[in-house]
């Protein structure tokens, strides 16, 4: 059950919207990789989206880590990007 302005629950099956507002958000990041696998989103004046990824350097032998990243897409406009969380230790 979803609580109106509660974030949902974390689910692999990411929408094509969700991954509309992703690929807008990580347009031109360079140095790191991002792979979402699950998201999270909640409903504001437009959406908020916590992607759960899987990381990667863009380095030789990069070390793979976690990390979630939030995106906020209006209700109109474009998708940004409003943060990146390591998830655990490097």
């Amino acid at each position: 059950m979803t609580i109106p302005g509660g974030w949902s629950v974390y689910t692999s099956d990411i929408s094509s919207d969700a991954r509309t507002a992703f690929d807008q958000a990580m347009k031109g990041l360079m140095g790191v990789s991002y792979t979402p696998v699950a998201v999270a989103q909640q409903v504001v004046a437009g959406m908020n989206y916590r992607f759960f990824c899987n990381a990667s350097a863009a380095i030789e032998n990069p070390t793979n880590f976690a990390a979630v990243v939030s995106v906020f897409k209006p209700l109109n406009g474009p998708a940004t990007r409003s943060g990146i969380e390591v998830v655990g230790k490097q």
